[in-house]
């Protein structure tokens, strides 16, 4: 080392002069400090560049470790949100009712202002500006103020907000509007009657509801009546219930594969008779059945819908009894409440058709009215019955004969209105016969004595005096049954009726 280095390392003191040891230095270090006069030299041949932070569109200041933190976390919170929103989709799926997991997010005060759709979704709806604000009501304790200045719970301004707060409890279906944002006030008499109207509304609804699942439309059945068509099917009394056939003013008729029972054997082809359980189609079908004796004294004991199990109950037995006597009908195999299983008329789900619906010739049309004049004759003389509602729609053509379905609302002679129902039935038929062109087809006074054997005088034709003997007729049998006493229908007919238990749930 030259002088000039000693010197400046001598240092001048009270106590002499020092010589001051030269600091010990790495090979790293003296490397590093060759590297950067390198560096800085190269980096002297280049441009000097603005410093961001003059420019705004280069972006924010870098250099600050603050805004570099505040810029990382809000990337990772922004990561974290769509993490938690991926996470709610799929734990939420496609359910009505979706749980929200906003309460979990991270809300950063220095959003981007150039968000995309999905990110405006998830913006902080706790302190939206657009809310409605519901008017301030009273304190709980009941009154605010002091002295002079005191409001009770009962004052005028303070009742009409409070009652606007409340419409907020309306039901969903209300629509109150924008009118808890205001400062409405409501009287008492006002909110009353939204109140009342709202319940009105409420009850309403739930009523149409209930009458639509609970009722049995065309073509369709409510849920008690297929879980009782489900429960045949498991039983094992039908192996399979195939579609419907055939619909009515009363029932809706369902075609089946029958199954086995142990009381007696299942046809191999059924068919299910439902009746409709809505009496909006069929609102005269009391008339059939309050003034038959052998239902008079349970009809009055039952509600509507009860009615229709005895609807059902009536034609099983009055298949039963038209079975006895041999007229051509449907064998009743099975009763469960108003389902009524019969033995199907036709072959390989094909129902037999209409007698209007057949092209029958001269001699077969002769045939089938020869058949309808017995049968008639029968079933008013061996079954004591009368059909009444016997037209070309309730009779079928099969195999060469006639066969009468539908007679769920049958009654007796001595009916008050039987043979006001019988003449009807053989004006129908002698109508029916007539336009096809049966010339031995008697006239419907003919038919009617023919049938009764009451030989009513016949004058010229004339309706009026007619039905007033039929009218005097009956009113002979309604006293003559009046004064032999009241009878009932036994629930096990001796009749051979299948088994039967009407107000069993089984």
């Amino acid at each position: 080392m030259d002088q000039s280095g000693v010197a400046a390392q001598t240092q001048k003191s009270p106590w002499g002069s020092v010589v001051l040891a030269a600091p010990a230095c790495s090979l790293t270090e003296v490397m590093s400090e060759q590297l950067a006069r390198q560096l800085d030299e190269e980096n002297q041949d280049f441009p000097v560049l603005p410093h961001p932070a003059a420019d705004p569109e280069k972006g924010p200041d870098t250099e600050s470790d603050l805004m570099l933190a505040q810029m990382l976390q809000m990337q990772f919170d922004r990561e974290f949100d769509d993490q938690l929103r991926r996470e709610e989709r799929k734990f939420n799926g496609d359910s009505k009712v979706s749980i929200s997991f906003e309460n979990y997010r991270k809300v950063h005060p220095y959003e981007d202002s150039d968000s995309s759709e999905d990110e405006v979704d998830w913006q902080d709806t706790r302190h939206d500006p657009y809310r409605a604000v519901k008017p301030q009501t009273a304190p709980r304790r009941g009154f605010s103020g002091k002295g002079k200045n005191i409001t009770t719970k009962h004052d005028e301004d303070a009742c009409g907000r409070k009652n606007t707060a409340r419409m907020d409890n309306f039901a969903p279906e209300v629509h109150v509007g924008d009118g808890l944002g205001m400062d409405l006030k409501l009287s008492n008499q006002v909110f009353n009657s939204l109140k009342q109207h709202c319940y009105s509304e409420q009850r309403r609804s739930a009523r149409l509801h209930e009458k639509k699942e609970h009722s049995t439309a065309e073509q369709a059945v409510d849920p008690r009546t297929r879980l009782l068509m489900y429960k045949m099917v498991n039983s094992g009394v039908l192996e399979n219930i195939n579609g419907c056939i055939s619909t009515g003013k009363e029932s809706v008729v369902f075609h089946a594969d029958g199954g086995s029972l142990e009381e007696q054997p299942v046809p191999e082809e059924v068919v299910l008779k439902v009746f409709k359980t809505t009496l909006n189609e069929f609102k005269n079908r009391d008339r059939y059945i309050k003034d038959d004796y052998r239902f008079k004294e349970r009809f009055s004991k039952l509600n509507p819908r009860k009615v229709i199990r005895l609807w059902a109950e009536k034609e099983m037995h009055n298949l039963a009894r038209m079975k006895k006597a041999g007229i051509p009908c449907p064998d009743v195999v099975l009763l469960k409440k108003h389902i009524l299983v019969m033995s199907f008329i036709g072959k390989d789900h094909v129902p037999a058709p209409k007698i209007k619906d057949v092209a029958l010739g001269s001699e077969e049309a002769a045939e089938a009215y020869r058949q309808v004049l017995q049968l008639m004759q029968r079933l008013y003389q061996d079954c004591s019955l009368v059909h009444a509602d016997l037209s070309e729609y309730n009779m079928l053509w099969y195999q060469g004969k006639v066969w009468l379905i539908d007679v769920s609302q049958s009654v007796e002679p001595t009916h008050p209105h039987g043979l006001e129902f019988l003449f009807r039935d053989c004006r129908n038929v002698a109508t029916f016969f007539q336009k096809r062109g049966v010339s031995e087809a008697l006239s419907v006074y003919d038919l009617f004595n023919a049938v009764t054997g009451l030989n009513i005088p016949v004058s010229a034709d004339d309706d009026a005096h007619f039905l007033a003997e039929i009218v005097a007729m009956e009113k002979r049998n309604e006293d003559h049954v009046q004064k032999r006493g009241k009878k009932t229908f036994p629930v096990m007919s001796e009749d051979g009726d299948p088994p039967l238990d009407p107000d069993s749930d089984d």
